[in-house]
């Protein structure tokens, strides 16, 4: 199995004023390319908070961590830091990621200080990953079979480096499968009774998995979204899957279902 983990890092996060909107996002890619994301975590500005999860994840042989925050040049961006803790390496000035921030500043006619280069200190072993929008460079580092990415946590700026550099390794290096998905609308059943439907659903197909979300009350006005997705390595396999779950429930909810 091709596991994921995905780690969320600043304290704004853990204290409600920013929405952890990168973790769905991610989750979000990293499913559709196979991989199954086993955790989202979240934590402190912290070193070893951070360096706990990174070794817990190379202690599970996760396939893929990807971390979002804290590359920037203020006192509590520290996750260069709590990578090099987790894996017993030193941080070293990268050349190449200090040439990127380097450039950066220098098209708006800014000088380097202490502050901006802190961004190019990397763990040893890693390399950085350019950053098309802002000015931190992201860390990709091998471990084992563990792929290891750290991201911004500004969403445009991860969005861009993940779509950019690390989706073609994660393709290059996961599984070769395809995704499908469909979701219906179900009114008048209340979850609880969609349950042993759903149940025989995942019986039809190892490649099928059906997840429902209630979206009105559960007695006075059921209304139910039940999304319907699958994996195979081919692509017919995982659409075919999904509409053979598709027609069961249809055929088993009748006028219940409105369209897809």
């Amino acid at each position: 199995m091709y596991s994921a983990w995905i780690l969320s890092i600043g304290n704004e996060l853990l204290i409600g004023r920013v929405v952890n909107t990168n973790a769905a996002w991610l989750a979000r890619r990293l499913t559709v390319l196979g991989y199954r994301v086993m955790r989202i975590v979240a934590v402190p500005d912290v070193p070893e908070e951070i360096a706990e999860v990174v070794r817990a994840s190379l202690g599970r042989g996760v396939r893929a961590l990807i971390s979002t925050g804290g590359l920037g040049p203020t006192p509590d961006d520290i996750t260069a830091e709590a990578l090099a803790l987790a894996l017993g390496r030193r941080l070293r000035l990268d050349v190449e990621a200090y040439e990127m921030v380097r450039s950066k500043y220098s098209e708006g006619g800014y000088a380097m200080t202490p502050e901006r280069e802190k961004m190019a200190w990397l763990p040893e072993g890693s390399r950085p990953l350019p950053n098309p929008i802002g000015t931190a460079p992201g860390i990709f580092v091998e471990v084992g079979e563990t792929l290891l990415f750290a991201l911004p946590g500004v969403p445009r700026e991860m969005e861009a480096m993940y779509e950019g550099h690390v989706e073609p390794i994660l393709r290059a290096r996961g599984p070769n499968l395809h995704f499908a998905e469909r979701s219906l609308r179900v009114v008048g059943v209340p979850e609880a009774d969609l349950s042993r439907l759903i149940r025989e659903a995942m019986r039809m197909s190892d490649k099928v998995y059906v997840k429902s979300h209630p979206r009105g009350h559960e007695v006075r006005g059921p209304v139910v979204e039940v999304h319907i997705y699958a994996s195979a390595e081919r692509r017919e396999d995982a659409e075919d899957a999904v509409a053979r779950v598709e027609g069961f429930l249809r055929d088993s909810l009748g006028g219940h279902v409105e369209g897809a």
